[in-house]
């Protein structure tokens, strides 16, 4: 670590060593990359979705590559908040990086259940709102498109979020993306997320059927990042950037240039998803080629970069 660059940001008033999370659903609770990578070496990491009950998510097949990325259609599948806060908890506890909670659930008493129930615990430093989760047939991304159910749920959950941050994460399936995300930050979301993935099909040509058990899935990859790209500056010149409220830009991030273009074009963090199913120890070595960036560009502070996409 070079002592004469700072790569550390303010995220939501709360301060991270380096602007790299880990994406929801892609590292499990933490524990299923320990003999991986480094956690530590980040500054954020995000839970797979918690629902107040266990679900077991969409049936098999759920997971298809596809040119530069893949489909899921996992539905959601997790063990619920109980155990979670029995078996999963006292592992998050032991991490550096700052933990957010992705919540979900089919009503908002779904998840204001999820969130009240962790807004008191200290291993937790905020939750991430999924709004936006297309494999879901209740639920997930019909919250995520309407700014009316956006503001509705938004409010109710930052309500029992507490002094936790609440994040919000948007779907880029509407027709205007600065509409929703301007509903989220008005009704007191404190951090948005952006983008998750495109509803996507992929077919078996000799049955002549979809692939996935779910017919659809998530698009998700590099396939998807110049258009996550192009909405993470959407959002931040159109909602966020004479605001507090930061983004964590995500959608096909593989590398530190990936991340890089991201955040010039006005993400205050980053996320990584698919690459970490190619590349487990990805998010340390995206670290680390940040810091080689800045010190190679003789930029002392990674602020300087933040929404720094000039005019042509």
């Amino acid at each position: 670590m070079n002592e004469n660059i700072d790569i550390s940001v303010d995220f939501a008033g709360l301060r991270l060593t380096n602007p790299v999370f880990t994406a929801s659903g892609t590292c499990g609770y933490a524990d299923e990359l320990a003999d991986f990578t480094n956690l530590n070496s980040i500054g954020g990491f995000i839970t797979k979705s918690i629902t107040s009950k266990p679900r077991k998510g969409n049936p098999a097949p759920r997971i298809v590559e596809t040119d530069s990325g893949m489909l899921n259609a996992i539905g959601l599948a997790n063990l619920g908040l109980d155990a979670f806060i029995e078996e999963k908890l006292p592992i998050l506890e032991k991490l550096s990086p700052a933990v957010f909670v992705n919540v979900a659930g089919q009503t908002i008493d779904d998840y204001v259940t999820v969130t009240e129930r962790l807004s008191n615990e200290e291993a937790i430093a905020g939750f991430e709102l999924n709004i936006s989760c297309p494999n879901v047939a209740k639920g997930g991304i019909t919250f995520g498109t309407d700014p009316d159910q956006v503001t509705e749920i938004t409010s109710a959950v930052k309500k029992a979020s507490g002094q936790k941050i609440l994040m919000v994460k948007l779907s880029p399936c509407v027709t205007d993306i600065s509409i929703i995300a301007k509903a989220a930050v008005d009704s007191g979301a404190d951090a948005l997320s952006l983008i998750n993935t495109f509803t996507a099909m992929a077919i078996d040509i000799e049955t002549r059927k979809p692939i996935l058990a779910n017919r659809t899935g998530g698009l998700s990859g590099p396939a998807i990042k110049p258009i996550a790209l192009y909405l993470v500056n959407k959002v931040y010149n159109e909602v966020t950037k004479n605001t507090n409220v930061p983004i964590l830009g995500l959608g096909g991030i593989r590398n530190a240039s990936d991340a890089i273009e991201f955040i010039i074009a006005g993400a205050s963090a980053v996320a990584v998803g698919t690459a970490n199913f190619v590349e487990p120890d990805c998010t340390a070595k995206i670290v680390e080629g940040i810091e080689k960036y800045c010190q190679q560009n003789k930029i002392t502070n990674i602020k300087e970069l933040i929404g720094s996409l000039e005019a042509n």
